[in-house]
C-alpha cells in the first residue's frame, strides 16, 4: 500500500524556479520568500532549465571544489535529487560538504541523508549515520525503521533491528505515529510472527491510533497475511472513515484467503458506498477468480472493466489474462492479451505463465521469441515461468538453452531461477543437473531444499531425498508442509515404510504441522504399496477429512496390485459418486472389473461413462531426438515414421514374452482399434 503525506515547506522563489515542473497551481500556493541566495553554485544552478535532474547535479559537480557558499537549501535539493536517482557517489560527496560546512547538526537534512542512504540500499551507512546524529526525531526513526523493512534484505537479523530501533525510540521518549506503525506491522509480516503484529496492536490501541484508516489498513493486511480474516473483518467494520486502500485491502484479504463469495460481497459494499474501485481492486477481484470455478464471475467482472475504461489498464488486462488462463480458458486469455492497447514484461510474463500451466510449452516458447523480438528484455519472474513451461513439455534442449540465456544475463545468482532450473531438469530426467543447480546455490531458501527432495522422490531417489531433509533439519531451516510431502513421496517410493511413518509422526509432534490431504494421501500410498492394506484402509475412513480421488487411487492401485477386489471395488464405486464427470476414475474402475472378468460390469461403466464425461483427452509421450520433440499418443500413426515404429514395438512386445515379462492382458480395457496390440500378447 501506499501512504503519501506532505510537510509543510517554505521555499524560496530561488528554489521554487528549479523544482520540477508537476504543477504549476501546486506552485503558485506555496509561500514566496524574497531573500536572494547569491553564492555561485546557486547561480549556476538557476541557469538550467525547470526538472533537469541530471543537469542539476552537473552544477554541483562542476562547483563541488568551491563549497563555501553552498547553502543548506541547495544541499537539501541536490539530497532529494541524488535520493530519487539513486546518485550514491554525488549524495556521499555531498555529505562530506554538509560535514565541512558544519550542517551536521541541521536535523533535515540529517534526515535526507537518512533517506538518500537508504534508498540507495547502504543500510550499513544509514545506520551509522543515525548513531552519529546530534538530535533524531520521529522523521528519524522512521527513515531507520522504513529502511530495515525496505532495505532489500529477507535476513532476520535486519528486520530484528527495526524492532530494536522502536524499542529504543520509546525510551528516548520519542512518540510514534500512524508511519512508525505500517512500518512496523510490515516487519512482523516479513519475519511471519503474529505475536509481534498482535504487541503492536496493542501499542496502537494505546495510542489511539486503531481507527486512523492508513494504520487500519495496514493492520487488515498483516491478519490477511496470516488468514486470520474474522479478525481482519472485526478491524474492517470499526472504521467508519474508509478509503479506496481500506476497501482494496479488504476485498484482497478475501481473495488472498480464496474466499470469493466474500470477496465480491465486500466489492458490493464498496459500490454502495460511492466507490466503483480502482485497478487494484479490479485486479485483486480477477485474482480472486482465479481460483478454479469461478470463471463466469471473472467473465462479469470482465464486463464491468469494459465498461469503466479499466481494459486499458496494464496491470488489469494481463490480471484478466491470468484470470482465464488459470481457469484453463486458454483462447480467451490469449484473445485478451491480443486486445491489450499497451504490453509490458508483466503481461508477456502472465501468457507465458499462462501456456505453461496449460502444458502447452510450445506456444510459451514462440511468446518468449516473439517478446524478445520486440524489444523486451525478460526478467527474473520471466525466466522462471519459461523454465516451468519447458518442463511440461519436456524439451531437453530449450532447457539448456534458457539456462545459457540466464547466465549470459547474469540471473543465475536468482533463487527463484535455482528453483525453477532443479524443477525443469529433474522433470526432464536430467536428475544429475539438477543436483549440479542446487549446489550452486549458496543461500537455499525452503522452496529450494524442497524442490530438490521432490527431485530425488521423482526419481526414486529414497537415499538422497532423506539426507537432503536430515541436512535441512541439522541447517535449522524451518519446515514447511511441501518438505514433508517430498520427504513421504520418497519413502512410498523407497518402500521404507518404518521411515515414512516416523516421518509422518514427527510432522505432528516435533514440528507442530497439521498434515494436509496429500500426506494422508502419501500415507495411504507408502502402506498400501507394502501390502499393508488394512492399515492403509484405517487411515482412508479415518482421516479427518474426506478422503479424496487421489487418496482413493492410491488405495484402488494397491489394492489391485495384492489382489484385494473387494476393497479396490468399494473404493472405486466411492470415488465415481464423489467425482462423477471425471473419465479417469471409470477408467479405473473399468480396468478393475476387467481384471477379475466381470465383463458385463465393464460395459456398464463405459456406458455411463460415455453419458456423464466429456471427451476424454488423451495421455501423450514426449520424446527428444537432435533438438526436434516428438508427441505420440496411443494408436497414432500420424508420425512419418509409425510403420517402423510400431515394428519396433511388435519387437519389443515379443522380446518380453519370451522373458515372461508380461503383465495380465486382462488389465488392459480396449477399444476394438487396438486389436493390433493383443495380437502380439497372444
Amino acid at each position: 500500500m501506499h501512504c503519501k503525506f506532505l510537510s509543510p515547506l517554505k521555499l524560496t522563489d530561488n528554489f521554487r524556479r528549479h523544482l520540477p515542473a508537476i504543477s504549476s497551481k501546486a506552485l503558485a500556493q506555496i509561500p514566496r520568500n524574497d531573500e536572494e541566495h547569491e553564492d555561485p553554485c546557486n547561480k549556476t544552478y538557476k541557469s538550467f532549465p525547470v526538472g533537469r535532474l541530471r543537469a542539476s547535479l552537473e552544477s554541483f559537480r562542476a562547483n563541488h571544489e568551491n563549497v563555501s557558499h553552498l547553502s543548506a537549501l541547495f544541499c537539501s535539493y541536490v539530497l532529494r535529487i541524488s535520493s530519487k536517482m539513486g546518485f550514491l557517489p554525488e549524495g556521499r560527496q555531498l555529505h562530506s560538504h554538509i560535514l565541512k560546512l558544519g550542517y551536521n547538526c541541521r536535523q533535515s537534512l540529517q534526515n535526507q541523508l537518512l533517506g538518500m542512504y537508504m534508498r540507495c540500499n547502504e543500510f550499513g551507512d544509514a545506520c551509522r549515520l543515525f548513531d552519529e546524529m546530534c538530535e533524531r526525531n520521529v522523521v528519524s526513526w522512521n527513515t531507520m525503521i522504513s529502511a530495515a523493512v525496505g532495505s532489500g534484505k529477507s535476513f532476520q537479523s535486519i528486520h530484528n533491528l527495526g524492532l530494536l530501533y522502536f524499542k529504543k525510540m520509546l525510551l528516548e521518549m520519542v512518540e510514534p505515529n500512524y508511519i512508525t506503525f505500517i512500518g512496523l506491522l510490515r516487519i512482523s509480516i516479513e519475519l511471519n510472527d503474529i505475536e509481534i503484529g498482535k504487541q503492536l496492536h496493542c501499542f496502537i490501541i494505546k495510542s489511539n491510533l486503531a481507527l486512523n484508516c492508513f494504520v487500519g489498513s495496514a493492520l487488515v493486511d498483516m491478519y490477511s497475511k496470516y488468514s486470520l480474516v474474522e479478525d481482519a473483518r472485526q478491524l474492517f467494520d470499526k472504521i467508519l472513515f474508509r478509503d479506496m486502500v481500506l476497501w482494496n485491502v479488504m476485498v484482497s484479504c478475501y481473495a488472498y484467503n480464496r474466499l470469493t463469495e466474500e470477496a465480491f460481497g465486500v466489492f458490493k459494499l464498496m459500490r454502495s458506498d460511492g466507490l466503483n474501485g480502482d485497478d487494484f481492486t479490479f485486479s485483486s477481484l480477477l485474482n480472486s477468480c482465479g481460483v478454479f470455478g469461478y470463471c463466469e464471475l471473472g467473465k462479469q467482472v470482465h464486463g464491468l472493466i469494459i465498461m469503466l475504461s479499466f481494459d486499458v489498464d496494464v496491470l488489469v488486462a494481463s490480471t484478466l489474462v491470468n484470470m482465464y488462463a488459470k481457469n484453463e480458458f486458454i483462447v480467451e486469455a490469449h484473445r485478451a492479451f491480443d486486445g491489450m492497447i499497451s504490453r509490458n514484461v508483466v503481461s508477456w510474463t502472465t501468457m507465458i505463465v499462462g501456456y505453461g500451466q496449460c502444458g502447452n510449452g510450445r506456444e510459451a516458447m514462440k511468446l518468449v521469441k516473439d517478446m524478445i523480438h520486440q524489444g523486451f528484455v525478460p526478467d527474473e519472474l520471466t525466466w522462471a515461468s519459461i523454465l516451468s513451461s519447458c518442463a511440461s513439455l519436456p524439451a531437453i534442449s530449450e532447457i539448456v538453452q534458457v539456462h545459457a540465456h540466464v547466465v549470459k544475463n547474469g540471473f543465475e545468482t536468482f533463487l527463484s531461477i535455482g528453483n525453477a532450473l532443479i524443477n525443469a531438469y529433474s522433470k526432464c530426467g536430467i536428475i544429475t543437473s539438477a543436483f549440479q543447480c542446487f549446489s550452486s546455490i549458496p543461500d537455499p531458501d525452503i522452496v529450494t531444499w524442497t524442490s530438490m527432495i521432490g527431485a530425488c522422490a521423482f526419481h526414486g531417489l529414497f537415499t538422497e531425498a532423506t539426507e537432503i531433509f536430515e541436512e535441512m533439519l541439522s541447517k535449522g531451516v524451518k519446515l514447511d508442509q511441501i518438505a514433508f510431502l517430498g520427504v513421504l513421496s520418497a519413502c512410498s517410493h523407497g518402500g521404507r515404510v518404518e521411515e515414512g511413518l516416523r516421518y509422518f509422526t514427527s510432522m505432528t509432534k516435533d514440528h507442530e504441522i497439521v498434515p494436509d490431504s496429500e500426506h494422508y494421501t502419501c500415507l495411504i500410498d507408502l502402506l498400501g504399496r507394502a501390502g499393508h492394506l488394512d492399515e492403509a484402509f484405517n487411515v482412508l475412513t479415518k482421516m479427518p477429512f474426506e478422503p479424496g480421488s487421489n487418496a482413493l487411487g492410491a488405495f484402488i492401485g494397491a489394492c489391485k496390485v495384492h489382489g484385494n477386489l473387494e476393497l479396490a471395488k468399494w473404493a472405486a464405486e466411492t470415488l465415481s459418486i464423489l467425482e462423477p464427470n471425471k473419465p479417469v476414475n471409470y477408467v479405473l474402475m473399468s480396468n478393475l472389473y476387467a481384471s477379475i472378468g466381470q465383463w458385463v460390469d465393464v460395459a456398464r461403466v463405459r456406458k455411463i461413462m460415455r453419458g456423464r464425461c466429456e471427451y476424454k483427452v488423451p495421455g501423450c509421450s514426449w520424446m527428444e531426438i537432435s533438438g526436434v520433440v516428438h508427441t505420440f499418443v496411443s494408436c497414432d500413426r500420424s508420425h512419418p515414421q509409425a510403420s517402423e515404429l510400431y515394428d519396433i514395438l511388435g519387437t519389443l512386445f515379443r522380446l518380453m514374452k519370451e522373458e515372461r515379462y508380461m503383465s495380465d492382458v486382462d488389465f488392459l480395457v480396449h477399444p476394438v482399434e487396438d486389436e493390433f496390440i493383443l495380437s502380439f500378447l497372444s
